[in-house]
């Protein structure tokens, strides 16, 4: 069975944000709710449906201006993907790859970008297998301006 992949539909709602939560623990209401209305044109949701119904697989993708290391605008940034678990190496997340990069192709993109945390060794190994180059490494700082 060669996994598939297609836009997000409105009855897959649930199944989104139980992935989206998985990847990103937070309240992701909100946000799924504005892109259900359309208030976030430039953002595309993928999902891979399970043979047997429900979807093992989601990635998102937006149209950015600019990312680090690109020289032509837009870019095509792949947000974030998730793979429930069983699903894992059997090309479901190629296959949301693949259609995400077709999209942002269609809008113009002739590059992509993305980008992972410094110690997720699983996800730098994947984006390096899908052709990414790594081209900056970078820690972020806070602190309350309060504090003396």
């Amino acid at each position: 069975m060669t996994p598939t992949a297609r836009e997000i539909a409105r009855g897959d709602r649930d199944e989104w944000l139980r992935m989206r939560t998985a990847l990103w623990p937070d309240d992701h209401t909100n946000e799924v709710g504005r892109y259900y209305r359309g208030e976030i044109p430039d953002m595309m949701v993928l999902v891979s449906p399970r043979p047997a119904g429900g979807l093992w697989g989601m990635a998102e993708w937006m149209l950015r201006p600019w990312a680090d290391g690109c020289l032509t605008s837009p870019v095509g940034y792949l947000e974030g993907i998730w793979t429930d678990p069983d699903a894992r190496r059997k090309g479901v997340a190629s296959s949301l790859f693949r259609a995400g990069a077709a999209w942002a192709r269609s809008r113009g993109c002739v590059e992509l970008a993305s980008d992972c945390a410094l110690d997720n060794e699983v996800s730098y190994r994947f984006h390096v297998s899908l052709g990414f180059q790594e081209v900056e490494r970078i820690i972020c700082f806070r602190r309350d301006a309060q504090v003396e």
